[in-house]
């Protein structure tokens, strides 16, 4: 099975949010008309984050354990406190706010989206650099022998 970049997927997680914001919860005013769908938007959404952030953070789960998000707000705390700013706000308006709570409001809604948009930003420049993702001028230069003549 191939491998799918985890920041793309992560992007495609905020499309298909966004998609179901826009189809199904249907905006009307400063508020979204159904909860059942901010609910559905904001668990894609934070998905899509801990995807992207297990990926640039480099968290595994422990067998037969699952990551909880104190491994995610440790991890990201000595990597940028801006991150763990982002995250703890994703955490709060997508997990919280949306996933369980339904909120309807438009603005906190956005802002979840913000909030999202900056993770994925953060770990697309600080994910590890896979062979496949480096170019030629990336590269080390190989050292230059010495000819016998310079030698």
């Amino acid at each position: 099975m191939e491998m799918k970049d985890p920041i793309e997927e992560a992007r495609r997680y905020l499309q298909n949010a966004k998609d179901i914001l826009r189809d199904k919860a249907i905006k009307d005013g400063d508020f979204y008309t159904d909860s059942k769908y901010t609910r559905m938007a904001g668990n894609c959404m934070w998905n899509g984050c801990l995807i992207a952030l297990k990926y640039a953070l480099g968290l595994k789960a422990k067998r037969g354990q699952r990551l909880d998000i104190k491994d995610f707000q440790e991890s990201a705390s000595k990597r940028n406190k801006k991150l763990l700013n982002e995250v703890n706000e994703g955490y709060n308006i997508m997990h919280l706010s949306m996933g369980y709570d339904g909120t309807k409001d438009v603005g906190t809604i956005a802002s979840g989206i913000k909030r999202m948009n900056n993770i994925i930003d953060w770990c697309e420049i600080n994910a590890p650099r896979t062979l496949s993702d480096t170019t030629a001028k990336d590269k080390p230069r190989a050292k230059r022998t010495k000819t016998k003549k310079e030698e």
